[in-house]
């Protein structure tokens, strides 16, 4: 990598560079003391952090105390822990145990939730209502039946009629063919 990085910075300028300026390029050894610095420095990091994480370490028998403080010393990610906030607003989450969670306890109802239970409720009582035929919808329903059955009735009786006509008129040609033919 250090190979490639220093490949890149031994390029030649372009001619005429931007506004006249030539390009400066750091040294390799100027590179290599600030990698070095660097690994320093995070060594140091990680062993002042191990020290303060053995420090904090509490003894095995405190049971109770442990729990109060898991909730109040949580780990702070990103740049949490470099910046202190008092934010009044913010409200802490607290981790709830299996213990605590009361599941007989009745819960309040959203207002979506008390909705949607009375507009079934509503929807139920128009259902018993309609099937009792006591709706303005289920009336003008059960009128619109009575004409079509009324209709029915009308056709098949219509039809009936005609249909004993046609029998009576084929019985009558019978008796007027019989009778001419003797």
């Amino acid at each position: 990598m250090f190979a490639e990085f220093v490949w890149h910075n031994i390029c030649l300028p372009k001619k005429g560079g931007h506004k006249g300026r030539m390009r400066t390029f750091n040294n390799p050894e100027e590179i290599d003391a600030q990698m070095k610095a660097e690994k320093e420095r995070k060594k140091e990091e990680e062993a002042g952090a191990s020290l303060n994480d053995a420090e904090g370490e509490k003894l095995p028998g405190s049971g109770s105390e442990d729990s109060d403080d898991e909730d109040g010393s949580q780990k702070r990610k990103g740049v949490e822990g470099l910046i202190d906030i008092e934010n009044p607003n913010r409200v802490a989450q607290k981790n709830k145990k299996v213990t605590e969670i009361q599941l007989e306890e009745p819960r309040a109802l959203s207002r979506r939730e008390r909705e949607e239970i009375e507009k079934q409720k509503a929807k139920e009582r128009y259902m018993k209502m309609h099937l009792a035929g006591k709706t303005d919808q289920a009336k003008a329903d059960l009128a619109r039946l009575a004409i079509v059955r009324k209709q029915r009735e009308d056709a098949a009786r219509k039809k009936e009629e005609e249909r004993k006509a046609k029998e009576a008129a084929a019985t009558a040609s019978r008796g007027v063919s019989a009778l001419s033919l003797k």
